[in-house]
């Protein structure tokens, strides 16, 4: 699939009260400033790279913020730096406010050919609970606009679990965006990260059970619509899963560049720091040491519904690849088939392993 290349567009209108990523609002200068450093960097690690790029996503923050001139430019640089193959998954990053026909016009012309679109809800008391400035129909307009621009691979996200969700409301906002007939749909249970306003103001969370109720009942629910389930918290039409997430998921490699990005690049790991100031200035990343060993594998592969194979292991460890997959599947078989799913050659969560699977996965591999 070719190394993944990731962009961290650290820019937002404005911080959501759940979101833990790293963004700052946008000032002109500033964010010009980004890009050009963010070009310095493409051009220094392109100058080294000698293998193909299948998959570049645009992350943040927001970045259709910084505007379809200044993406274009960041993609231009993808191009001239690195060996793009001919099919590479483009993907960016928008909410849908802020947008217009035009802008995706724009996007589609640079030769951006996949959208990602923060939806979240279709009910309007939980977008102002999550502090969305559109509603529903924003979304739809949005998604039309793409649409008439040429974009052929859109995906929505959701978010479950909110407080005082009920599985009706959350049959509502998964009617609504399946039938703009998005080609993947992501769906995330909310989690209240430490230091974001929602972890100052107490909220109640529905009970784990009712929890669970809602990512069992997304999980059936959008498979009847024809969205099949290929990871924890992803759904997609048969052949729209996301490349560029399947690098991580794989434990493939992929270069971050953008303060907060993080990078599996030559065999080492590595990340910027959450500081945008420093990365104007030209501080390096800081090293995390080697990765893609056997557990790693494992653990990042078992996210998948696919699961964990065994021959893979083997083409990537030989011998103690096998040694690794007859110890997950051994230790595998101590727990019921609700959990996880036991074949000859591979070993995968159920729908209900998946709520459990950090616990489970520290058991599995420990």
């Amino acid at each position: 699939m070719g190394l993944g290349l990731y962009i961290h567009v650290p820019f937002c209108e404005g911080k959501c009260p759940y979101c833990d990523f790293y963004s700052l609002a946008p000032k002109a200068e500033t964010v010009d400033k980004y890009v050009e450093r963010t070009l310095e960097l493409m051009a220094w690690y392109g100058a080294d790279c000698a293998r193909e790029v299948g998959t570049v996503y645009f992350g943040g923050g927001t970045p259709s913020i910084i505007g379809a001139e200044r993406l274009e430019r960041l993609l231009e640089g993808a191009k001239r730096y690195f060996h793009l193959v001919r099919d590479a998954e483009i993907t960016c990053e928008a909410n849908p406010t802020g947008v217009s026909e035009g802008f995706f016009r724009q996007l589609s012309a640079a030769g951006f050919n996949r959208l990602s679109m923060g939806m979240q809800s279709a009910n309007t008391e939980e977008l102002r609970l999550l502090g969305r400035k559109h509603g529903p129909e924003g979304v739809r307009q949005a998604v039309e606009g793409a649409r008439t621009a040429g974009f052929k691979n859109i995906s929505l996200d959701l978010m479950l679990a909110l407080p005082g969700s009920t599985i009706e409301s959350l049959e509502r906002s998964i009617s609504f965006a399946a039938g703009l007939f998005p080609e993947h749909i992501s769906a995330y249970i909310l989690k209240i990260e430490p230091g974001t306003p929602f972890a100052s103001r107490g909220l109640i969370l529905p009970e784990d059970d009712s929890t669970a109720d809602q990512y069992l009942f997304t999980v059936e629910r959008l498979r009847e619509l024809g969205y099949a389930q290929y990871e924890i918290s992803n759904f997609s039409r048969p052949g729209f899963e996301s490349k560029h997430n399947l690098c991580y998921w794989r434990c493939d490699e992929y270069l971050g560049l953008g303060p907060a990005a993080h990078s599996f690049y030559n065999g080492r790991r590595f990340h910027w720091g959450r500081d945008l100031s420093a990365y104007l200035r030209g501080e390096g990343p800081a090293e995390d040491g080697p990765g893609g060993g056997t557990g790693e594998f494992a653990m990042l592969n078992l996210r998948l519904s696919r699961g964990l194979m065994e021959s893979e292991c083997a083409d990537r460890f030989g011998e103690e690849g096998r040694e690794l997959f007859a110890l997950v599947r051994g230790r595998a078989a101590r727990y019921p088939n609700t959990l996880l799913s036991i074949c000859p050659d591979r070993v995968s969560f159920t729908p209900k392993g998946f709520l459990v699977s950090n616990a489970l996965l520290s058991r599995l591999l420990d």
